[in-house]
């Protein structure tokens, strides 16, 4: 098997570049391959990672190496590969590749399967695709990973789908829901990246603009938080009733998608389900509605059925804009395919707050090859004592300090004597 499937390894030189420019801004993950470099805790593990290929994943693929992992990344999105980023990689730090932006399906999955050929002992997910892979096609190899961890909402969804019907072969570490990620990476990272994917594609002015925003967990509410900012008129739908009254109350209109699509100039859905955006959603927009995708998979949008009811579609009107022209003469834009917009038309989230996604997916990778013969074939949770070094150590790299509690603070906390 070859050791990489990149698109030009000439690119290397700017890859590099932002490389170590993402890694400026990376403090804790840095502090973690510093220690590992002496310790090297995963010394002779073979790991495998489906990810986006970004100058902030690199930094992470360069830390488990430092570890003494045997490292192997390939792109778990069409889209969202730096070209640049990947060359570099496999041409200044050795590190297996397979990865080119704008693969095809077919490629795509050769890529999963030289992933899963690599005979990983432990994993990294970014949608579980290469997990899904692994229960389907290589259950024989499921058995011997040690563990994996999960990035998304999407993934982690499913993986525990998979627990529930009883048939996951893995233990799951859920990074995305440790709070050092998803108060962080999904609110404000998505929120700023989603954006700058939406204005690089369109440049577009959000001021006055009314943006529907589909869903209220915290990538959406990080995008519709950062839209109100730039002075949108800002909508959001929901199905969960505590998360649209949570919308309400923070000042956001909240209505029915069917109510939205009329009076809508740019939507955006963040969800992790599907046909969120339907046809008959499609049907009711206003000439000139942008439409586009922040959720894992392009299955949001209902593009197959907007290609049957439109007359003409021309590709390419922009980059990454294409323009759908329905039978009554209105158009409608869609952005990056359906595909997550803030990695296909921008550069995903700033690397200060990956930092803390990576530490946490790194030293996760740390505690399942320490403990894995405890674990079962469950989704555990991030441990609390990995949150809480990663919170401390992003404060310190910041110089901010806290308070502590007093010891009389503390027994008071403790005891339930104390009162009126």
């Amino acid at each position: 098997m070859p050791n990489y499937d990149v698109t030009n390894l000439k690119l290397a030189p700017a890859g590099k570049k932002r490389i170590e420019w993402a890694d400026n801004d990376m403090p804790v993950l840095k502090e973690i391959r510093k220690k590992w470099k002496k310790t090297k805790p995963l010394k002779g593990i073979k790991t495998s990672s489906c990810m986006h290929v970004t100058c902030e994943t690199a930094n992470l693929m360069i830390t488990l190496k430092a570890g003494g992992a045997d490292v192997l990344l390939c792109a778990s999105n069409p889209l969202s590969t730096q070209d640049d980023v990947a060359a570099s990689l496999v041409k200044d730090y050795g590190i297996k590749v397979y990865a080119r932006k704008g693969e095809n399906k077919k490629i795509y999955f050769k890529h999963l399967e030289s992933a899963i050929k690599h005979q990983p002992e432990i994993t990294m997910d970014d949608g579980a695709d290469l997990l899904s892979l692994l229960h389907t096609k290589y259950q024989k190899q499921a058995f011997k990973i040690k563990g994996s961890m999960e990035e998304t909402t999407t993934g982690v969804i499913r993986l525990k789908a998979l627990e529930q019907a009883g048939k996951l072969m893995v233990p799951i570490i859920a990074v995305n829901d440790a709070r050092t990620k998803n108060l962080f990476d999904n609110r404000y990272g998505t929120g700023q990246s989603t954006l700058d994917g939406i204005i690089r594609a369109t440049d577009i002015l959000l001021a006055g603009k009314t943006v529907v925003v589909a869903g209220y967990g915290w990538c959406s509410r990080g995008f519709a938080m950062r839209a109100r900012g730039m002075g949108s008129n800002v909508v959001v739908t929901e199905v969960d009733s505590i998360k649209a009254l949570e919308a309400a109350m923070d000042g956001f209109r909240v209505m029915k998608m069917s109510e939205a699509a009329p009076i809508g100039d740019l939507f955006c859905t963040l969800t992790g389900d599907i046909h969120v955006v339907d046809i008959h959603h499609f049907k009711k927009m206003k000439d000139g509605a942008i439409v586009c995708n922040s959720g894992h998979f392009d299955v949001e949008l209902n593009i197959k059925g907007l290609k049957k009811i439109a007359k003409k579609v021309r590709k390419e009107v922009r980059n990454f804009t294409d323009e759908y022209t329905l039978a009554n003469g209105r158009r409608i834009f869609v952005l990056a395919d359906g595909r997550l917009i803030n990695l296909a038309a921008a550069e995903g989230h700033p690397a200060s707050v990956m930092d803390m996604s990576f530490s946490t997916q790194a030293l996760a990778a740390e505690d399942i090859n320490r403990n894995y013969k405890k674990l079962q074939n469950k989704v555990y949770y991030v441990s609390e004592k990995i949150e809480e070094w990663i919170a401390k150590a992003k404060l310190k790299s910041m110089g901010i300090t806290i308070d502590t509690l007093t010891s009389e603070q503390k027994k008071y906390l403790a005891s339930w004597e104390i009162g009126t």
